[in-house]
C-alpha cells in the first residue's frame, strides 16, 4: 500500500497531549484493599475522549477513544467503513484540540464525500461500538471481497507472538483497561501495535498504520486482545488480511463471514492453546 500524505498536526505522544489538555491516562490516589489489608496509593486510569471525525468540514461520527495515533485511526476507519476506496483518497488529516474533545478534520475527494453524504450517517459511537453510524441493515452487513492470502505460520510462531504481545502493551500494563491490535509477521514477530480503550478503535488504528507505512498485507496477520465479533472480521477482510487471531471467543456471525470471505479465524488464543474456526490451512500444526 502506498504512503499516505498527512498534513502537519500535533504529535500525540504523552507530553504533547498533556500540553493540549488530554492524556492517555490520569493518575489518582486510591484506597486499595486485599482482605483486611489497606493501602492508600497512586493508581493509573485509562482515559477515553470524544473524538469527532469530520470529512470535508462536515461531522460524520463521534467516537470515544484513547487520544493517540488519531491520524492512523481516521485512515483505518475511513478504509474499513468504505468511506474511501484506497489510501490515496485520504488526502490529508488535521487534529485539533477543542474544549470538550478532539476534532480530526479529514479531506477526501468530492466524489467520495458525496457518497458519504448520501448514506445519511452522522451518529455518536460509544467506546465499544462496532457498527457505529450504520442506519440501515445494508450499511451494517457489508460483504467484503474474498481474501486471497498465502500467509502461513506454525503453531509455535503463533504462541511466540502471543507471548510477546503482553510485553508490547505498554499502556495496558499501566492501566489494565486497554485493548490492543498487533501486526505480526511470522519470521519477525510483532512488527506494529496500536492500543485503545475500544477494541474496534485499536484495530482501526493498526489498519490505518498498515496503510500509511505500506505494509504488505500478505506477509502477516492480526492479533486482537478481545473477542472476534462480526465487524472485527469484516474490517480485517476489507483490508485483504487472511488471518485474524483473537484471545477470546468469536461470534457465530463472525465465523460465517470468515468462512465466506476466506479469512482464517482463530479464537481463544492463549499460550499454546487456540481454536481454529475457519480456513485452517494457513496454520501448520
Amino acid at each position: 500500500m502506498p504512503d499516505v500524505p498527512m498534513s502537519p498536526s500535533p504529535d500525540f505522544d504523552l507530553d504533547s497531549i498533556s500540553e493540549l489538555g488530554w492524556t492517555n491516562y490520569q493518575q489518582r490516589m486510591v484506597d486499595r484493599w486485599q482482605g483486611s489489608q489497606h493501602s492508600h496509593e497512586q493508581d493509573y486510569v485509562a482515559e477515553e475522549v470524544p473524538i469527532v471525525l469530520m470529512y470535508n468540514g462536515i461531522s460524520h461520527v463521534v467516537m470515544l477513544a484513547t487520544p493517540t495515533n488519531l491520524e492512523d485511526f481516521a485512515l483505518g476507519f475511513s478504509m474499513t467503513e468504505g468511506i474511501i476506496r484506497s489510501p490515496k483518497e485520504f488526502l490529508s488529516a488535521r487534529v485539533y484540540q477543542r474544549a470538550n474533545g478532539i476534532e480530526v478534520q479529514v479531506k477526501i475527494p468530492d466524489e467520495r464525500f458525496q457518497c458519504l453524504a448520501d448514506k445519511g450517517r452522522n451518529l455518536t459511537g460509544r467506546t465499544g461500538c462496532g457498527l457505529c453510524g450504520a442506519s440501515t441493515l445494508k450499511q451494517a452487513i457489508r460483504q467484503p471481497a474474498s481474501v486471497n492470502s498465502n500467509i502461513s505460520l506454525t503453531s509455535e510462531q503463533l504462541s511466540s507472538a502471543l507471548a510477546e504481545l503482553h510485553h508490547k502493551q505498554s499502556l495496558n500494563q499501566l492501566t489494565g483497561a486497554i485493548h490492543a491490535a498487533a501486526w505480526v509477521e511470522p519470521e519477525r514477530g510483532i512488527v506494529d501495535i496500536r492500543e485503545d480503550v475500544g477494541r474496534h478503535n485499536a484495530l482501526d488504528k493498526l489498519l490505518g498504520l498498515l496503510c500509511r507505512t505500506g505494509r504488505d498485507v500478505n506477509t502477516g496477520f492480526v492479533i486482537v486482545t478481545s473477542r472476534a465479533s462480526y465487524e472485527m472480521v469484516q474490517k480485517t477482510a476489507f483490508m485483504g488480511i487472511g488471518l485474524l487471531v483473537a484471545i477470546s471467543a468469536p461470534t457465530g456471525l463472525a465465523i460465517r463471514l470468515a468462512e465466506e470471505a476466506g479469512v482464517t479465524l482463530v479464537g481463544f488464543a492463549r499460550g499454546d492453546k487456540h481454536v481454529v474456526y475457519s480456513h485452517g490451512q494457513r496454520l501448520n500444526h
